[in-house]
């Protein structure tokens, strides 16, 4: 069935360009978010292409060609990607329903795929405290260099920013009185984070040294980012997360330290600790709670305890009096 506005085109491409912009104008999401919908819609589009041996119009799509797509791509991508790929086009779709562009919804009658969520290996207290203090550790000597490294583990994990929200993290957004910064998260939602006393101290040390991370040559120095690379501009997430891996290696001997496991730790570390799922919710910048509860993982022996606590089978029952 088509749509009131038939008379336009139906081209595929088109439509993923105009739904691209509606999100980036409208919706304000960011360019991560607006390139990723675009080259899943793309993606599918080029596959149907290919198949029909002519240029996908909206009339083309069936569930028997998503269908067939996401079991083509089943075989290169895991449950997770899967999952995302098919909310792209869903988001296109109900866009398209919003707009009245289009009527029919093929993506309405296909299930999303079952994610398992695997429980990460977590490090203990004293392990992540071995992480992140492995720049002091490798030599006696405070460089530039290492004040950096040691400001940018103690955030991920004192303060539990994504790795995307520590590169792009601005001068302007640090307040180191109040010991608080200010975030821009997942789809620009702003937070204010706080400086635990230990991330401050890191922060307020590299930022003294800052300025000697100028490009050797030309002296150039981005004004605005946070943490700078050897050039004097913008450290990439890519490097962050081999800092950490080395890091990671250096101080605990694991291999698969990564920087969303800092923030793993941060979350279940709170938790342990006697935050509720609410405050660490607004601390991560996680819009559900459901998602705040797989970043937090309680140890056997925290299970124990609130389970002693909390069971009325777990505490000893009076003996009844025999007849």
């Amino acid at each position: 069935m088509t749509s009131p506005t038939s008379r336009q085109s139906d081209d595929w491409q088109i439509r993923v360009e105009n739904f691209c912009a509606f999100l980036a104008d409208e919706r304000h999401a960011s360019k991560h978010t607006t390139l990723a919908y675009k080259r899943d819609l793309e993606q599918f589009g080029k596959f149907a292409a290919k198949r029909m041996s002519m240029p996908l119009q909206l009339r083309h799509v069936d569930k028997i060609l998503i269908r067939t797509w996401l079991a083509d791509i089943s075989r290169r991508c895991q449950t997770p990607t899967l999952g995302r790929k098919l909310s792209s086009l869903r988001a296109f779709y109900r866009y398209m329903l919003r707009t009245e562009q289009w009527r029919n919804n093929p993506t309405q009658l296909i299930g999303s795929p079952k994610v398992h969520h695997k429980i990460p290996r977590l490090l203990n207290v004293d392990q992540v405290g071995q992480v992140v203090e492995a720049p002091s550790d490798c030599d006696s000597s405070q460089t530039p260099v290492k004040l950096r490294d040691l400001a940018i583990l103690e955030l991920l994990y004192g303060s539990g920013l994504r790795v995307s929200e520590a590169v792009t993290l601005d001068i302007g957004a640090i307040s180191t009185s109040e010991r608080e910064i200010r975030i821009i998260g997942k789809g620009n939602k702003e937070r204010i984070v706080p400086l635990g006393t230990q991330s401050c101290s890191a922060l307020l040390a590299y930022l003294k040294c800052r300025p000697r991370f100028a490009h050797p040559r030309s002296g150039s120095l981005d004004e605005k980012a946070v943490f700078l690379s050897r050039l004097g501009c913008r450290i990439s997430v890519r490097w962050v997360q081999q800092l950490v891996r080395r890091y990671g290696m250096q101080g605990s001997g694991r291999s698969d330290v990564h920087p969303h496991t800092l923030r793993h730790c941060c979350a279940t570390h709170m938790l342990e600790g006697g935050a509720d799922l609410r405050t660490i919710q607004e601390f991560l910048g996680h819009s559900s709670l459901s998602t705040t509860q797989r970043y937090t993982h309680l140890s056997i022996d925290q299970l124990v305890r609130v389970y002693d606590d909390a069971h009325p089978l777990a505490r000893s029952r009076p003996k009844r009096n025999e007849p």
